[in-house]
């Protein structure tokens, strides 16, 4: 099921993390918070094959890491306004929650792959490492944006 992310926290149960997912045309970087919902920790990254494999993945990291929801990264443009990456985000939403019975909350990532390439370089990290390791930290970037406003909420 589709939820605000103010309300995702009312679908878990006490001690489940929350998975995020950052969703690329090629890749999809994962995240996970701790149990308390606090802190998000870059997990890895899926090479994109078929959707039923993709989502056979998650759905086993969901069984393994006591996962209680999911949040999405939604690409919105800088105006604001919705384009095909937010449809394909929202598609793949809507295909998943037919598979798992816990709640799915899409949050506003712009500019999470940019701030997050900027810290590699500021970092030094190697075009090949930042290759390997962008799509997981952006997811890390957006499940901590949520965590954040979760609690303060």
């Amino acid at each position: 099921m589709i939820v605000e992310l103010k309300d995702i926290k009312s679908h878990m149960e006490v001690r489940q993390r929350l998975l995020g997912l950052d969703l690329g045309s090629k890749t999809i970087g994962l995240a996970l918070s701790d149990i308390m919902c606090r802190i998000a920790t870059p997990m890895e990254t899926i090479k994109r094959t078929k959707f039923t494999k993709d989502a056979e993945r998650i759905i086993s990291i969901i069984s393994d890491q006591n996962i209680g929801g999911l949040v999405l990264g939604l690409p919105l443009n800088m105006d604001g306004t919705e384009g095909p990456r937010c449809q394909s985000t929202r598609q793949f939403a809507e295909n998943i929650s037919g598979k798992i019975d816990i709640p799915i909350a899409l949050c506003d990532e712009r500019l999470s792959t940019v701030a997050v390439t900027r810290t590699l370089l500021e970092a030094d990290a190697s075009r090949k490492r930042r290759k390997e390791v962008v799509d997981k930290m952006a997811a890390g970037y957006i499940l901590q944006g949520a965590l954040d406003k979760l609690s303060h909420m």
